[in-house]
């Protein structure tokens, strides 16, 4: 990108979201701008308005005027709001024009009760605007945004798009600490573009196999490197993987494992 293309900080930000499939923080947002945009690439500015741009903070009156695009997960975490939350911030946003109100996050919490699973608020549009809500980015998005409004202070979240190393989510609170490994349910097709409409070679069923393996074998790992923690796996809600924890769940539960589900609209279930 030309320094000479004239964009603002504000349009900057939202073109660095567009690329965002999961959370981010300020110092990875500060890190793009050094690279793409070295003149505006002001700590203080740059912060204020990824503040600014979240639809669900206390104050962002220094850009009412703006529609928000980002949405604040935990102190420092966000990521790119969800087409339901603006629809939501927009209805609130004519109802009472002069205050310009501002609501709190209403993503779903984490409930230990399936039956309840159905209202939870968590919103039905994936993050990263693909129809599968199953994506490993959009159910690692899920359990952070229910994470964060139970309360939890998330540590650190892997980026997913790079297939960093690392356990995907750490998170604390009221002195616990959980490690979550994450795991989508795989596509029938390619990402890629190049090679859209081409079937992969592995049947998803027999490739959630192989997932759900990895996952088993992080979380074990987990235990033994940090045995304070709680170990945890989230799974999107597929028969594929209740039928692999159906098979699993004595030794799992023997080994103090936890498997968590996030389902189609969102909501955070510990079974």
């Amino acid at each position: 990108m030309a320094e000479s293309d004239g964009q603002t900080v504000w349009d900057l930000l939202r073109e660095y979201a567009t690329t965002q499939p999961g959370s981010f923080t300020p110092q990875e947002v500060l890190t793009w701008f050094g690279r793409h945009a070295p003149s505006k690439s002001n700590d203080r500015t740059v912060r204020t308005h990824i503040r600014g741009a979240c639809w669900n903070v206390g104050d962002r009156s220094q850009f009412s005027h703006r529609e928000p695009f980002l949405t604040r997960l935990d102190r420092g975490v966000f990521r790119r709001a969800t087409t339901a939350e603006i629809d939501s911030w927009r209805k609130q946003a004519v109802s009472a024009p002069a205050k310009h109100p501002v609501t709190e996050a209403r993503s779903s919490k984490l409930i230990s009760d399936p039956s309840t699973a159905a209202t939870a608020g968590a919103p039905q549009t994936s993050l990263n605007g693909s129809a599968e809500w199953h994506t490993e980015a959009n159910v690692q998005a899920s359990l952070v945004t229910a994470l964060a409004a139970d309360g939890w202070r998330i540590v650190s979240v892997a980026n997913t798009a790079t297939k960093e190393h690392g356990i995907d989510v750490i998170a604390s609170r009221d002195g616990q600490t959980v490690g979550i490994e994450v795991k989508g349910f795989p596509s029938r097709g390619y990402a890629d573009p190049s090679r859209a409409g081409e079937p992969k070679r592995t049947a998803p069923s027999t490739q959630a196999g192989h997932w759900y393996a990895q996952a088993v074998l992080a979380a074990m790992r987990l235990r033994t490197k940090e045995p304070t923690w709680r170990s945890v796996i989230t799974l999107p809600d597929f028969p594929r993987y209740r039928s692999l924890y159906a098979e699993t769940c004595i030794s799992l539960t023997a080994a103090s494992i936890e498997v968590w589900w996030v389902d189609r609209a969102g909501a955070v279930r510990q079974w």
